[in-house]
């Protein structure tokens, strides 16, 4: 194995590791997750409610250039509507034909920090809107990744700032042997995903 498989794998191993410490956090803050819902102690929701930000002071500390700004953040509300949208027709139109599994929208796009008691209506707004925007570009990512996977799987020879999931299975830049004898292999090699 080269080394920068090597460091992917490490990588893929960290992530899950990662993944296990956020779930011991659970318990010391004292909530659990019973079907998708996390619920919290009523100890710990009275306090939660205790520590609510008045809107009108929510709005003073933040200034007025940041108000003023809103309205360019949640245009890309929009596009971001269209790209969701395709991205799905996408996938359920061509990932059958090349043999891809569908990549599953509910496990990157997550909006459940609305519900946290110590955020005002305003701070939910926008952590609906964070969880769903960012949880979109994480999902557009992955379905990019396998398309990827199947139509160029090629390392870069430049490195890149950030590498997505797939990229571990990619040939090494230059390597047109391993292309050619291994490509229909890797077009399939998913059997990491769930």
């Amino acid at each position: 194995m080269n080394t920068l498989t090597d460091l992917l794998e490490r990588i893929s191993v960290l992530e899950k590791e990662l993944s296990r410490e956020l779930a011991q956090r659970h318990e010391k803050l004292r909530y659990t997750i019973e079907e998708k819902k996390v619920r919290f102690s009523e100890e710990v929701r009275r306090h939660h409610r205790d520590m609510v930000t008045r809107f009108s002071d929510y709005v003073y500390d933040n200034g007025l250039f940041i108000v003023l700004t809103v309205p360019i953040i949640w245009v890309a509300l929009i596009p971001a509507v269209f790209l969701d949208l395709f991205v799905f027709a996408y996938q359920l139109i061509c990932f059958p034909i090349y043999g891809i599994p569908r990549v599953k929208r509910g496990d990157y796009v997550v909006v459940d920090r609305h519900h946290l008691q110590y955020l005002n209506w305003l701070e939910k707004v926008n952590c609906m809107y964070c969880g769903y925007f960012n949880g979109l570009m994480s999902y557009v990512r992955e379905v990019a990744a396998r398309t990827e996977q199947y139509w160029c799987p090629v390392r870069h020879a430049r490195p890149v700032k950030s590498v997505h999931s797939r990229y571990k299975t990619f040939f090494e830049y230059g390597d047109a042997e391993a292309y050619r004898r291994e490509l229909e292999d890797v077009r399939g090699r998913f059997d990491d995903v769930e």
